[in-house]
């Protein structure tokens, strides 16, 4: 079953509960005395704040499909399909949220309820292509399915059809816009539709009792509870813990940002052991924490490892479910909390591990501010290349799949690749029998399939080494496969030992002794044996040496791909100097920085006209290998003496 990965609260130790209610009464957060009754039936509805958000991204770009929910569930048995169907309508019957479009009324959008509403549900029949069309086809359709484009304005929002695969296999897809679903809501909907359907095959009513109360009885009580003194108390402490320049992620990546980023995406997927699942499981209760604490912590670590930086914000979903009336229904009352860390100073997992904790239970007793309001408050700098405030998203799904009974159908949610991905990388663990099981949705505007599967080999090895040794500091913990690291130690494993003081020009000598005529360096038509490229650099090198040029003096090396690059390296080695690559593709303002930056006197080019002037930003001396081609053929041959 997919879910948004909303912690529950019996994920807590008894500990930590105590704590959590203490923080909840002293923030003045919602507490028993407060209910959310039924509306007047006459009442405007306004918008929740999370569907105000989703509303206004839909005015900038209508119908995006990025905010289309899709599920996918097998359903195996002897399926009666207009049981089957009546069971989906019923649901749209309960819950008012199903029924709902947003218009704009007085100048404000409001939601509109209709009365009715059929869900038709198109039955298309796979079972004569053979396995391999079949697969084809089904995945072109779940494509299709996800992409469409939903008017909030009009019609349905959620669309369902059947595949048949065989006569007791189907593929029931539901795609539903997010502004009226989210990832708790399809656990309601599932169980309801087990239950519906197992009553209509047997001719009986439905068993489901009345609903309390509908999603648009919580927008109502939303915005007259959130405003004044407590929305000033939860809004308070967001501003405080996301104060001063916020941090922008940058993972590195197999592919330039764009400066437009879209949301095509994709996802990879592995199990780690449930082994490991059991130590962390009692690593955390020792330490006073839940799993997700945890793994959270160790994301972070991954993160501060990949990229370097201490100051950390990572999204993570809550349920907001504060209510018991509010479990039952379908709706979107998922928020997004930001939980930031400080990596600094090298401390152990242990020491992170306990920040991790504090900061998140101060998270959950300030819960209750929308993160479409909180980044209206902050008026991050608009910037279409990074999603506001967080780039990255974590989710530990730990809500438990329905329990079906001996049911006539068997019913299973999976995955599917709907193609998108909000964030750069959202990381979703789910705790299962198995062990952890491992998703990673990401970018593919950035990142190749390959470098997440070894982001997610590196994850688990952090958490293996972890579940071992929680008091090793966090730049000390493994990262590496085993894979990888035999890879690293024994792939340029050489039978003979080289002299510690062997220098890389001094080898390559040896070399031209071994195979003097043998070619060394190919660069489009042009080739050079060991001993023409020996002699062109030796050439170079004592030239340097005539003009000056002193042992570990700094030579800055601005030539394009060529032979003479090369011969620039070599020579400049044999000198006795060391060379400073710089790119003549660079900025000039970053070419002078560089060579400020490492006191670089001399700079070796290659200009093929005087209008290719790469160097008229340079205030010192310049040897450019072709214009001064005949002094530097006038020198000796011979390998240069210097120590």
């Amino acid at each position: 079953m997919q879910s948004d990965g909303m912690t529950s609260i019996t994920d807590f130790s008894a500990e930590e509960f105590e704590l959590l209610g203490y923080l909840l009464e002293e923030e003045g957060t919602i507490d028993d005395r407060q209910v959310i009754r039924s509306r007047d039936p006459h009442a405007e509805i306004p918008l929740s704040f999370a569907q105000e958000r989703l509303w206004f991204l839909d005015q900038w770009d209508p119908g995006n499909p990025a905010y289309n929910l899709l599920f996918a569930a097998r359903v195996k048995g002897d399926l009666q399909v207009d049981a089957f169907k009546r069971s989906l309508n019923e649901i749209l019957r309960r819950h008012e949220a199903l029924r709902t479009t947003f218009r704009v009324v007085d100048g404000q959008p409001h939601q509109i309820i209709a009365p009715t509403l059929e869900l038709p549900l198109s039955v298309i029949d796979l079972s004569p292509l053979p396995h391999a069309e079949q697969h084809v086809a089904l995945q072109q359709h779940v494509a299709e399915h996800s992409r469409q484009r939903f008017d909030l304005a009009t019609g349905r929002l959620l669309r369902a059809d059947l595949l048949r695969l065989d006569p007791h296999e189907h593929l029931f897809l539901l795609t539903i816009h997010h502004i009226i679903f989210d990832g708790w809501s399809i656990g309601v909907f599932l169980r309801e539709l087990t239950v519906l359907y197992e009553a209509f095959v047997k001719g009986r009513p439905s068993p489901l009792p009345p609903l309390p109360v509908q999603y648009a009885d919580f927008a109502i009580w939303e915005r007259e509870w959130l405003q004044g003194d407590v929305l000033e108390q939860q809004l308070g402490y967001w501003q405080r813990q996301l104060d001063g320049n916020l941090p922008v992620l940058e993972l590195p990546g197999d592919y330039p940002r764009p400066p437009v980023m879209t949301h095509e995406g994709s996802f990879r997927e592995q199990l780690f052991p449930a082994a490991l699942s059991r130590r962390l499981h009692a690593l955390s209760q020792t330490e006073g924490a839940t799993l997700f604490m945890t793994l959270l912590a160790a994301f972070y670590v991954l993160l501060f490892r990949y990229t370097g930086e201490a100051d950390l914000l990572v999204g993570s979903p809550i349920a907001n479910r504060a209510f018991v009336d509010l479990e039952p229904l379908v709706g979107f009352f998922l928020n997004t909390l930001v939980l930031r860390a400080d990596l600094s100073g090298n401390g152990s997992f242990r020491r992170l591990l306990h920040q991790v904790r504090d900061t998140t239970l101060e998270a959950y007793a300030h819960q209750n501010v929308p993160f479409e309001q909180l980044v209206e408050e902050l008026r991050p700098p608009r910037d279409r290349a990074h999603t506001p405030i967080f780039q990255v998203m974590f989710i530990l799904q730990n809500m438990p799949a329905p329990e079906h009974g001996q049911r006539e159908l068997e019913v299973a949610f999976e995955r599917v690749d709907k193609g998108a991905a909000k964030f750069d990388l959202t990381l979703s663990l789910n705790d299962t029998p198995d062990g952890l099981r491992v998703m990673a949705e990401y970018k593919t505007d950035l990142f190749a399939a390959t470098t997440i599967d070894r982001l997610l080999g590196h994850y688990h090895t952090l958490l293996e080494a972890i579940a071992v040794d929680i008091e090793q500091p966090i730049s000390r913990l493994p990262l590496l496969t085993d894979a990888e690291r035999q890879q690293i130690l024994a792939w340029n494993e050489t039978p003979r030992p080289l002299r510690e003081t062997a220098c890389i020009h001094h080898l390559f000598e040896a070399q031209v002794e071994r195979t003097p005529d043998a070619i060394a360096l190919v660069f489009e038509d042009a080739q050079l044996t060991y001993r023409e490229l020996n002699r062109r650099a030796n050439q170079l090198a004592h030239h340097l040496r005539t003009l000056g040029v002193q042992p570990e003096e700094r030579i800055g090396l601005c030539v394009e791909r060529s032979v003479e690059q090369i011969v620039g390296v070599l020579g400049v080695l044999k000198a006795g100097a060391a060379y400073l690559p710089l790119d003549p593709h660079y900025p000039i303002d970053r070419l002078q920085f560089m060579v400020t930056d490492a006191h670089v006197r001399r700079l070796l080019t290659r200009q093929m006209t005087p209008a290719d002037a790469m160097t008229a930003w340079f205030p010192g001396s310049v040897v450019d290998l072709l214009a001064d081609a005949d002094q530097i053929r006038r020198q000796p041959a011979t390998n240069p003496s210097v120590t």
